[in-house]
């Protein structure tokens, strides 16, 4: 039961079956169809579907700018930003990285250390560039004269250098006088050494496994049973 027009225009009330609706109806959808040039009309029109693609992995995981606040620090991204698309060192490109990192991937580094890493291959006349703190180290006690560029290094690591003749520079007086990193030796500290690293790895008590337990003592009384002595069983 449908309403439609009479030849005088006005509204009647008609029965239709449920065919001759469905027809009706497809015959004034086709007529409002918009057909594509080269297609005949009544034919089914070809409509192309988008993918739907998972957006789920887009994200980048990677920093743009630093969480710091410090002023400086973030001039000093400025500077090797501009660097890196000026000259397209990867060594511009290394150091604006590090100067984002959280301070947990910039861990310090020794004076020892340092002094052990120049010492190899005739490093000793190039600027060892650390982008993170140099500390002082007792274990050593003979320093040659070197020349470094650091984000910042300590007291006493900073008195031990300049007695021994070397010289100390900020990241900014690098972008001056080795703007493309020549003549430099790129140092980093020790990434793994957090006390959290040691927790990291395979499962504690799996064959070959050095993985520190999270128990909540060392006592005799736990995790001291099989799997950790031979006189209990196995060992591994």
């Amino acid at each position: 039961m449908v309403w439609q027009k009479c030849c005088l225009g006005l509204p009647t009330l008609c029965f239709l079956s449920f065919w001759d609706f469905r027809y009706c109806m497809s015959v004034v959808v086709q007529s409002e169809i918009k057909w594509p040039a080269g297609l005949a009309r009544g034919s089914s029109p070809v409509l192309k579907m988008g993918i739907d693609i998972n957006h789920k992995n887009d994200r980048k995981v990677r920093r743009k700018a630093p969480k710091s606040e410090d002023p400086y620090l973030r001039v000093l991204v400025k500077l090797y930003k501009y660097l890196t698309r000026k000259t397209g060192e990867k060594f511009n490109n290394i150091i604006t990285k590090r100067l984002m990192m959280a301070r947990r991937h910039r861990p310090p580094m020794s004076l020892a250390r340092l002094v052990r890493y120049m010492k190899r291959g005739g490093n000793i006349t190039k600027i060892a560039v650390v982008v993170g703190t140099i500390t002082d180290d007792n274990r050593i006690f003979e320093i040659p004269k070197l020349t470094v560029a650091a984000l910042h290094v300590t007291k006493g690591a900073r008195a031990r250098i300049i007695k021994a003749g070397g010289e100390i520079i900020t990241l900014d007086q690098l972008a001056l006088r080795a703007p493309r990193g020549e003549n430099t030796f790129l140092l980093q500290g020790p990434r793994k050494h957090r006390l959290a690293e040691r927790h990291f790895g395979p499962a504690p008590g799996v064959p070959h496994s050095h993985t520190k337990p999270l128990v909540r003592s060392k006592g005799r009384k736990f995790e001291r049973a099989r799997g950790r002595r031979k006189s209990r069983g196995y060992r591994n």
